[in-house]
Order: structure tokens, then C-alpha cells, then sequence
């Protein structure tokens, strides 16, 4: 805990000395982000600590307000939430002091290392806060300050409007968790979370109530479909760091927060499962679906991240679901399979989001068609994508193969010991799951094909520069914790084993005894990074020996090839779009075929909105903004309309309070 409010003080400062008006901008890029960097060493070492004790430690401050109080607790569910945000926060801050530092947007960094630094202290108070006036009070302050760094470059009207939708889900959540927190303290007769335990007594639709409550509002935040419409706008807007941090792991705060006060709710009925089953397939399905049909990378990535929190969240309720029937076994295995793929998609997807950036800072675009021939101009960089790549597409030797094997394990277990039309659903999600696993990978390609192959698309993209070294050694920090993952899968089975303590004994116990180890997929592991190593070396062997001749690349009968006849993000997956996708994900187009040997110039066009904000929550927007805007005749301007306000009031209490 020591080390825990050491962290705390550094990013207080960092964020306090990054608004001083120095004389140079790299002043405040060396304080802010330097006291990101050494908080969040302070903070691993804590979090290593609160691993590794497997004892929990509080803290208690109460303060002069009703209800609260600086109530902290570190245990293994918090320590393991904590290990991705400090390490995604250190090689953040060593990513941003170059990223804040080009293309412009030096005059913004001083303000924009206060709300970084904020934002993971912030995200800190949450996953450790005890007490549930402290954790909205920092769930807020996460909210605020993660806005603040969405409208980073607040003259851009994208990214304005990205940061107005982000805060007007985020608070659509809040209410829901506050109403939550009032329920609760009206049950436990305290907001701490140790009074909490009572919740475990309620009847099965109170509880049932209280968990709708915990989705929807936690849902929110995490980007659950269908409340994920605020994430692919705010990602692109957003600074590629923030991004990773955002998409790495602040949707995972939200997953927190649910296992934690989901951990002080009775035994789950099977439906509760059921549900979070069914709306992570579905998240899952339709996030890697518009991933597919974005030629914005980042906002691809965005897309992505809402297809892995739905196979999170299908794990996680396949996990209810095995324990309220009894199957502990695969209950273990689906419990262990979503942490460690949550573990897992923080540092995959934060190394493609940085990636994401190095190409942008690179290129001058985010636009796929734009890019192109990037391999050869941005070597690192694209190394650092394609194992990226590898990881998020669950392909050996890298990590994201650990947290899926655990998951499809899980549900091909529960199809062997169920019978009738129970073991069907299982059998269903594996192929719904390997559709979606086949798609991640055609969006892969789609990206890695596209940027980085080939030939330049623009005379941008011909003129890209590498990223500087500190963007690059945090980017290749975060594949090297790919790598170790795939080869050392056991280490995190025990991560994962230590926080399953908390919110499944029975399992914990059968991952800390290694009954479900995969050691062997470390071994598989190690064998092909062995047999990778020895062929990319006989390859550069023979090319030294042999002298090839070049020529150019065959035209198809054209004399005169461009990259304009090369596949482009739209093209490249039509094969999904005509043949698998239904009519609501379909893209809208206008053809631009020509007709006649003689033919004017046509133009092609090609949009693909998301038909969840275009259709449900668009309009429901417009529809409260009427309403809302019904009620400004009581802002009269006049002082006496105002006075008869408060009176009216005054009245209403009195006779609330006389009825008591």
C-alpha cells in the first residue's frame, strides 16, 4: 500500500508540474510524462506485491461527509486489473513525450500530461476504492479526465462531437450505478463494500434487478454491444496512446466493477449467464462485422475492441452459467479463459492502437487507401504490427491463442458432459466463435496487406519516416509481453489464478493446483518460434548466396500499373459483405461502373454506419433533446420567478418532512 500512495503522490505531481508555463515544450513533457512513467513503476511494484501476497490489504480514512470515506483495498482481483494499467501506462507515457511532440501538437501537451496522469490515478482509485461514494467519485473523475484527452485536439469538430458522445454514454451509465449504490446502501445500511455481504441474502428478482443495474451501467463504459456507440468515434479522436490506454484498459475498469459488486450478489440463476452469453456472441459478431468495413485503421481497432469484450463477456457468463449448474470443471476453465483474454487484449490491442499511430505519424493518415508500401519505409514499426497481428488473431507464438484455448476448451467440455438439447448451445457457440476468429484474421490481413505491403497510395505515404525510438521501444515492450505470454502460458494461468481467488474459490483452487495447465501449448510455442528463426535465417542465407534478378511486378496487360489497381479497404472484404453479412451491417454504395466505349467520369462511394447509433440511438437522442429544450421556459431571466421556486420547494419539504 506503500508503494501503492508513493504512485499516488507522482502522478499528483506530474499532472500539477505539466501546467506550469515553462520556457520549452519538452519541460512539460519531461515532468508529465515522467511522472507517469515513475508512478506507474511504483504502481507495478504494488501490484506485484498484492499478486504475489495473496493477502489483501485496506486502508481506512473516514471523512466528514454522510457515507464516506477513503476506503482503499488491495487484493488479488484489484492487483490484477492494476498489472495492465500500470504497464500500458508507463510505455504509454514513454510513447506520448515523442507522439505530443510532432504533427503540431506540442501547444496542447501541457494540459494534455495533467488529464493523463489524472486519468490514471483516477483509474487507479476505482479498481482499489472500498467504499462506494469514493468509487463514483473516481469513476467520474476517470470519465472527465478521459473526455478532457478525446477533445485533445478540441479544434477538430470529429473529435469534439467524438468527446460529447463518449460523455453522454458514460453518465447514460453513471445513473444506472448510482441508482445501483443507492439500492445497495439501502439493503446494507452502508456504502463500504465490506457492509455489501448482506446483498448475498436478497431474493433471486431483487438481485436480479441489482445485476440489470451492474450490466447496463458498467455495460456502458466497457462497450458492450449495444452501448458501444460512443468507442469508435472516441478512439480515433483521441491521441494513439490514449487510445491504447482507453481501449486497453479503461473498458476493463468496467469489467472490474462488475466482477467485484457481481461478487456480493447471491448465487447466479443460469440466466444470468444466458444473457451475458448472448450479448457477448452477438458484440462479438457484429464488432469484428464493422471492423471489416472501416478504412480507418484506428476506428477498425475501435471496432475490434468491442468483438473481444464480447468474447469476455461470453466466457464470463459461460462461467455463471457452469456454476449454477453444478459443472465447476468448466466453470474453471471459461472463468479462466476471460481473465486471461482480458489480460491479454490489453496488450495486443494497445500495441496495435500505438502502432495504429506510429503509421498515422508516419503517412500523415489514418486512411487505409491512403497508406501502403509502409514495410519498407517504417521497417519497425511494421515488424511491431504483424506480431500484433499475430496476437490478436490467436496465432502462435504469441498470447492471444492462451485466453481462446481456455474458452473454446471450456465449451467443447461442456458439450461432452451434457446431453440432449443442452449440449447444442455449446457446439454453436465454437462455430459462431471460429466465424469470428476467421474474420479477425481477414481484418488483419486487410490492415497488414493494405498498409504495409505494396506500393505507396499517396505521395504522403511515399515520403514516410520510422517512428522515433520512444515509440517504438514501448510498442516493442508490449509485443515482448506478447511473446513471453505464448511461450510461458502457465505464468498466466497463476496471474489469472490469483484473481479467481476472490470471485470463484472453487476454481481458483483448480488453477493454482495447475490441474488445467497448458504447458504444452508453450511447448508448441517455443518449437515454432524455434522453427521461424531457423527459416528467416536460411532465407537471408540464400539470398546473400544467390543473386536474384529483379523485374517488375506483372500488370495484368496493363502498361502501366498504379497502386490505384490494387485491392482497397472496402474491396478487399466484399467476399464478407455479399456472402455472410445481413442486410442491416451491409454498406451502402454508389456504383461507379461505367457504360459505353465512350464514357463520362464516374465516382464510387462507399459508407458504412453503425446501423445501433444510426437507428435506435440517434433517434432517441433527437427525441430527448425536443423535450429537453420543452423546459428552458423555466429559466425565465427573472429574479421573482426564480424566488418563486425556492418557496415552492421550501413548501414541498416541509410537508415531506411533516409526513414523516
Amino acid at each position: 500500500m506503500n508503494f501503492l500512495f508513493a504512485a499516488f503522490l507522482l502522478f499528483g505531481l506530474g499532472a500539477l508540474l505539466a501546467v506550469i508555463p515553462w520556457r520549452g515544450g519538452k519541460a512539460v513533457a519531461f515532468f508529465g510524462s515522467g511522472g507517469a512513467i515513475l508512478g506507474c513503476l511504483l504502481g507495478l511494484i504494488a501490484a506485484g506485491q498484492g499478486l504475489a501476497a495473496g493477502v489483501a490489504e485496506t486502508f481506512f480514512l473516514p471523512l466528514s461527509m454522510p457515507g464516506g470515506a477513503f476506503s482503499l483495498r488491495l487484493d488479488g482481483l484489484s492487483a490484477f486489473f492494476l498489472l495492465p494499467l500500470f504497464v500500458v501506462g508507463l510505455v504509454g507515457a514513454l510513447y506520448g513525450s515523442e507522439y505530443m511532440g510532432s504533427g503540431g501538437k506540442t501547444r496542447w501537451s501541457g494540459l494534455h500530461w495533467t488529464w493523463y496522469n489524472l486519468l490514471i490515478l483516477s483509474m487507479t482509485l476505482v479498481v482499489t476504492a472500498a467504499n462506494g461514494l469514493l468509487f463514483l467519485f473516481a469513476w467520474e473523475c476517470m470519465s472527465l479526465t478521459s473526455f478532457f484527452l478525446v477533445i485533445t485536439e478540441h479544434n477538430l469538430a470529429e473529435a469534439v462531437e467524438a468527446g460529447w458522445t463518449y460523455l453522454l454514454a458514460t453518465h447514460f451509465g453513471a445513473a444506472f450505478l448510482f441508482a445501483f449504490f443507492l439500492s445497495a446502501s439501502a439493503f446494507s445500511g452502508s456504502l463500504e463494500f465490506a457492509s455489501f455481504q448482506v446483498l448475498g441474502q436478497l431474493s433471486t428478482p431483487v438481485a436480479s434487478g441489482l445485476f440489470l443495474l451492474l450490466l447496463v451501467g458498467f455495460g456502458s463504459k466497457a462497450g458492450i454491444f449495444p452501448f458501444h456507440v460512443w468507442l469508435p468515434d472516441a478512439h480515433p479522436a483521441a491521441p494513439s496512446h490514449v487510445s491504447a490506454l482507453m481501449s486497453g484498459v479503461m473498458v476493463k475498469t468496467a469489467i472490474y466493477g462488475f466482477l467485484r459488486l457481481f461478487s456480493f450478489l447471491p448465487a447466479a440463476p443460469p440466466w444470468w449467464g444466458g444473457l451475458l452469453m448472448a450479448i457477448g456472441i452477438v458484440g462479438a459478431l457484429f464488432g469484428i462485422a464493422m471492423a471489416a468495413l472501416q478504412r480507418d485503421v484506428k476506428r477498425s481497432l475501435a471496432y475490434s475492441t468491442v468483438e473481444n469484450i464480447g468474447i469476455i463477456l461470453l466466457a464470463l457468463g459461460f462461467w455463471m452459467q457452469c456454476r449454477a449448474t453444478g459443472h465447476y470443471f468448466t466453470a474453471a476453465l471459461a472463468l479462466a479463459g476471460g481473465l486471461i483474454h482480458l489480460l491479454n487484449h490489453s496488450l495486443f490491442k494497445s500495441l496495435l492502437f500505438m502502432g495504429a499511430g506510429s503509421l498515422m505519424h508516419g503517412s500523415g493518415s489514418r486512411d487505409l487507401n491512403r497508406m501502403g508500401g509502409l514495410m519498407r519505409r517504417m521497417p519497425i514499426t511494421g515488424v511491431l504490427i504483424v506480431c500484433g497481428g499475430l496476437a490478436i488473431s490467436a496465432l502462435p507464438p504469441f498470447n492471444g491463442l492462451i485466453g481462446e484455448w481456455f474458452i473454446y476448451r471450456a465449451l467443447l467440455e461442456s458439450g461432452t458432459v451434457l446431453s440432449g438439447l443442452a449440449a447444442f448451445s455449446p457446439l454453436v457457440l465454437i462455430g459462431l466463435l471460429a466465424l469470428v476468429g476467421g474474420m479477425v484474421i481477414i481484418v488483419m490481413t486487410r490492415i497488414i496487406g493494405i498498409a504495409l505491403a505494396g506500393e505507396p497510395r499517396s505521395s504522403a505515404a511515399a515520403r514516410a519516416h520510422e517512428a522515433g525510438w520512444r515509440m517504438w521501444s514501448g510498442m516493442a515492450a508490449l509485443a515482448l509481453l506478447c511473446l513471453v505470454g505464448g511461450l510461458m502460458p502457465v505464468l498466466l494461468l497463476q496471474v489469472a489464478g490469483r484473481a479467481a481467488i476472490l470471485l470463484d474459490p472453487a476454481a481458483a483452487t483448480l488453477l493454482a493446483d495447475n490441474a488445467i495447465s497448458p504447458w504444452w501449448l508453450g511447448i508448441m510455442a517455443v518449437l515454432l518460434l524455434g522453427c521461424i528463426l531457423a527459416a528467416y535465417g536460411f532465407s537471408r542465407w540464400r539470398q546473400g548466396c544467390t543473386i536474384v534478378p529483379s523485374s517488375a511486378t506483372w500488370g495484368c496487360g496493363f502498361a502501366f500499373p498504379s497502386s490505384r489497381m490494387s485491392y482497397s479497404a472496402e474491396s478487399y472484404t466484399e467476399l464478407p459483405q455479399s456472402a455472410m453479412f445481413c442486410s442491416c451491417l451491409k454498406p451502402s454504395t454508389e456504383d461507379g461502373r461505367t457504360i459505353g466505349f465512350f464514357p463520362e467520369a464516374k465516382s464510387f462511394s462507399f459508407e458504412a454506419p453503425d446501423p445501433v447509433l444510426e437507428h435506435l440511438f440517434k433517434p432517441f437522442f433527437r427525441r430527448a433533446a425536443r423535450v429537453c429544450s420543452g423546459f428552458r421556459g423555466l429559466q425565465a431571466g427573472q429574479l421573482h420567478v426564480y424566488l418563486l421556486y425556492i418557496f415552492s420547494v421550501t413548501i414541498l419539504l416541509l410537508l415531506w418532512a411533516g409526513q414523516r
